[in-house]
């Protein structure tokens, strides 16, 4: 089933007049319907509304008014982001009670504000808690490019919604690798930005102190027009760092020029598979990587964001967990009921690693401006997969899929996950991480703008 056009390409067409937003919106629509009973990936659409909105997209453009840099392109957004008038469900069955949002979340707003039409809400695991979006409430979500396999998670629906050309552009949310995942698992691009870059206004949370909002797409010009629109100061968000708005979507030609770049060893070597770490040798040929380093304290850094993610995520659900734990995700249930019960001196703990932790990764930098490792350990596995094989060591699945995005998010450093399709993979993909300095997305897309040119990186079509 070929590929629609990619969310670069369809703003382009847009802008220029080739294809009118009502057009798009059509072809979307068409492609949702025809491919959603496979792959569950929405668990609400606006259909109707997005009409209204491409035909005001429309109507601007015959007056003569400017549009838009995203103007007509379709997008969907994981179903813990605020829809006006929807009720923000995060996965769960307990928030179905909850009164309907009263405005959009803010990262919502700002991609209608550059023309972006939103067409729905897409399938997660329960409160984020989980890496394959084997949600019990809404069903799994299903891998494109295998059906029967896990998207990943927690974003689960917001990969597999561009894998399989349903829409060019999602939002999702990454706690410990739930952007990344997705990315890796579906073969798309995704990216997670620098703790406290992107606004959480209007955003259900699941562990304050690590989530972070960030954009999927099918290209990575696309990916980084996304987020130069999603950019900006937020004084209502006191989670939000950002102080003024970096472009970087015209840095993207610069190319790798200049650039030091590193492959991460180590942790991020040991619990690779050997399709993984195909993909990072030809990342890493691809942007003229010339050395290895090793991430401080990588084991440590997973150890306290399990610690800091049970016990704020228990924390946060403890009444509901006292009331309604039955209508919980049986597969997250007794996670948060350990951390509700975890001993706050763990938590201190782990807080006071956090900071030394950080000096020790933000010193990394010193060294090397783009820094490579794998996304995934492994590959898509099939849905109900309880354990999976990493050189040998037998892991559990699910908690196991995180091995390498966690101590990365712990940092907060920026990452694109960029798709790579190594040989013997049976036509699934894996992804690598591209990690930056904190506030230097620039280099990250860059160096995924890079990887695309030099033919290593792309979205692939699906057998649908």
């Amino acid at each position: 089933m070929a590929l629609p056009p990619s969310l670069s390409q369809t703003a382009q067409a847009v802008l220029s007049g080739q294809r009118s937003a009502t057009e798009v919106l059509a072809a979307c629509i068409d492609r949702i319907e025809a491919t959603e009973p496979r792959i569950n990936a929405f668990t609400g659409t606006r259909f109707e509304a997005a009409r209204e909105q491409a035909a005001r997209l429309d109507a601007q453009r015959a007056r003569g008014e400017p549009l838009g840099p995203l103007a007509g392109v379709p997008f969907a957004v994981k179903n813990l982001f605020d829809i006006a008038g929807e009720v923000t469900l995060a996965g769960s069955k307990v928030n179905r009670a909850h009164p309907p949002a009263t405005a959009d979340a803010v990262l919502v707003q700002r991609l209608q504000a550059a023309g972006a039409v939103l067409v729905g809400s897409l399938n997660m695991d329960e409160y984020a808690y989980g890496f394959t979006t084997e949600n019990t409430h809404y069903g799994p979500c299903h891998n494109p490019h295998r059906l029967g396999h896990v998207a990943g998670g927690s974003s689960g629906g917001s990969g597999a919604a561009v894998a399989a050309g349903q829409v060019p552009l999602t939002l999702g949310s990454d706690t410990n690798g739930s952007i990344r995942v997705p990315s890796s698992f579906c073969g798309v691009w995704g990216l997670k930005p620098t703790f406290g870059r992107l606004s959480r206004r209007g955003s259900y949370p699941f562990v304050y102190s690590i989530d972070h909002l960030g954009p999927f797409a099918d290209d990575p010009t696309g990916l980084a027009l996304a987020y130069d629109a999603l950019q900006g100061p937020d004084p209502l968000d006191p989670g939000c760092l950002a102080t003024t708005v970096q472009p970087v979507t015209r840095a993207l030609g610069l190319g790798m020029q200049g650039l030091r770049v590193g492959v991460l060893g180590g942790w991020f070597e040991d619990f690779a598979s050997a399709p993984a770490r195909l993909a990072v040798a030809q990342a890493a040929a691809a942007l003229g990587a010339r050395g290895t380093a090793l991430w401080p304290d990588a084991a440590e850094a997973r150890a306290a964001a399990f610690i800091t993610t049970a016990s704020e995520g228990g924390a946060l659900h403890l009444q509901r967990l006292r009331t309604q734990a039955a209508d919980f995700e049986p597969l997250s249930v007794d996670r948060f009921i350990a951390g509700a019960l975890q001993p706050a001196a763990w938590y201190v703990r782990a807080q006071r690693f956090r900071r030394v932790y950080r000096d020790k990764v933000n010193a990394l930098f010193r060294d090397w401006d783009v820094l490579i490792a794998p996304a995934t350990p492994v590959a898509a596995p099939a849905i109900g997969t309880e354990w999976i094989d990493i050189n040998g060591q037998r892991f559990p699945c699910r908690p196991s899929i995180g091995l390498l995005t966690q101590p990365i998010s712990f940092a907060g450093c920026p990452v694109v996950a960029a798709p790579l399709w190594p040989q013997g993979m049976d036509g699934l993909p894996i992804g690598v991480q591209l990690i930056a300095a904190p506030w230097r997305e620039d280099l990250a897309l860059r160096a995924g703008w890079a990887l695309e040119r030099a033919g290593v990186s792309h979205v692939k079509e699906v057998n649908l």
